[in-house]
């Protein structure tokens, strides 16, 4: 029985994913200083960051499906200082003093989360051991010592260090390893553990969480769902992907799919011969991003983008699954551990995550309108999540703080093409994205399809 034919029997169940007592949907009128739509990480820690600065603060969360349903139980695990766009992009919208500002703000939120999660006692397996991007070509050397040097340059000679081949090899024990890119900003976390564990955090500090609560309309101090609603002082729109659902919002934000396997808990002599019995973060530097991590119990996490856009921005639970793509994830997984070509993948599931026209977050407000809302975080979510709640804690109470200048602030992106233009560009930049690792698998050479392509989108 071949692996992609067990792959296809797998549900969609996220190994993050837990039984818990369901919270009560929201019945009748509630009144509340601020109403946050989504019970993410986004939603969550704004709902933390007030209450932290304001007990006395009435805060209201309102989930349609269950906390953590979205891409804050489905992620990869990784807290990174990555933001979606390169710095030198950040530096052509608004400046490079603002662009070092971004980084350093960035790195300082992986520290943050940790910090939290200790003082507060929430266990979420977080361990801050750095990301490495493995070089496993002759091309993928080539990009890992430009962008240290780019980074040097930039005035960040900090921020990133290139390893030889023994010294890559000697982390994460990939098959064909040349070198690799090696930061210390990023943390591993347990998604589940995280977003269960603040939501749980928030109630004790007196917020309410409604589940099974879809919002159908929002408008200035007042928000409806089926069966009641929130008057409050403001509103947060924290639904990442899922705001492309909303009305007037399809072209706002678009939602991307990444889908993801795990396998069985692996010994721990084959984690030692793999060089894998640590809890660092890992990839390649192919251009259709992959991702990696070890949990705590031993399990390889491993997942990875190339999911195809859905006509007109449609989002389903089928589209968690798509068996052609899990099976190219595996395919990539032995790839990089030929060792691990028969361990046994127990979970496999699918996200979507949020994408604006020009690939960089925002955090927002509109007083007039006594709404504020934060998303588009490209997969880059977990950890500028908190650094967004810190932003619209800030915005909300008219907090100074520095961190209120950045270029996520109040950003806006261009609206996503109509369709089918939408579709068409999309796609094609996936297939790009995927014929670049190809071109460079056989030319031996840095894909120009690639350079044309980080060009057009400024994503790096």
């Amino acid at each position: 029985m071949s692996a992609k034919f067990d792959l296809s029997q797998l549900p969609n169940q996220p190994l993050w994913f837990a039984p818990g007592q369901p919270r009560e949907p929201l019945q009748g009128q509630v009144q509340a200083d601020v109403v946050i739509v989504g019970a993410g990480y986004t939603g969550l820690w704004t709902a933390y960051y007030l209450l932290k600065s304001d007990p006395s603060l009435r805060v209201v969360l309102l989930e349609k499906r269950e906390v953590g349903f979205g891409a804050s139980g489905r992620n990869g695990g990784w807290a990174s200082a990555i933001f979606p766009i390169s710095l030198q992009r950040v530096a052509q919208l608004y400046s490079h003093a603002a662009a070092l500002h971004l980084q350093a703000a960035m790195n300082e939120t992986v520290d943050e989360i940790g910090r939290v999660l200790a003082q507060e006692g929430v266990e979420a397996d977080y361990a801050k051991q750095g990301f490495l991007s493995l070089a496993r070509s002759k091309p993928q050397m080539e990009r890992a010592r430009a962008a240290v040097q780019a980074s040097t340059r930039f005035g960040l000679p900090d921020q990133w260090r290139v390893l030889d081949a023994a010294e890559a090899a000697g982390h994460v024990g990939a098959h064909g390893t040349l070198g690799g890119l090696y930061t210390e900003h990023c943390a591993l976390i347990h998604p589940g553990k995280l977003v269960r564990g603040l939501a749980a955090l928030v109630e004790r500090m007196g917020a309410k969480i409604f589940e099974q609560s879809a919002v159908n309309q929002m408008a200035p101090g007042v928000v409806h769902t089926a069966h009641g609603s929130v008057h409050a002082g403001m509103t947060v729109r924290a639904t990442e992907a899922f705001t492309s659902q909303q009305p007037g919002q399809s072209r706002f934000v678009i939602p991307l799919y990444s889908l993801v396997l795990a396998t069985e808990p692996l010994p721990r002599d084959l984690l030692a011969s793999l060089n894998l019995d640590h809890r660092m973060a890992f990839n390649d530097m192919r251009h259709l991003r992959v991702y990696g991590q070890v949990t705590a119990e031993g399990r390889l996490v491993f997942g990875g983008r190339g999911a195809p856009y859905n006509w007109g921005s449609r989002m389903s639970d089928e589209a968690d699954l798509v068996d052609s793509i899990h099976g190219k994830i595996h395919d990539t997984l032995v790839e990089f551990f030929p060792a691990l070509r028969d361990a046994r993948i127990t979970h496999r599931w699918g996200g979507a995550l949020g994408v604006a026209r020009d690939w960089c977050p925002t955090v927002s407000i509109d007083r007039d309108q006594r709404m504020a809302w934060a998303g588009n975080y490209v997969g880059d979510g977990v950890a500028t999540s908190n650094l967004a709640g810190r932003l619209l804690r800030n915005f909300i109470l008219q907090r100074d703080e520095a961190i209120n200048t950045l270029p996520l602030v109040n950003h806006r992106s261009p609206s996503w093409e109509h369709e089918p233009l939408r579709w068409l560009g999309i796609n094609s930049g996936l297939a790009a994205a995927s014929l670049s690792d190809i071109e460079e698998r056989y030319t031996h050479k840095p894909s120009r399809t690639a350079q044309l392509l980080e060009k057009l989108t400024g994503a790096h």
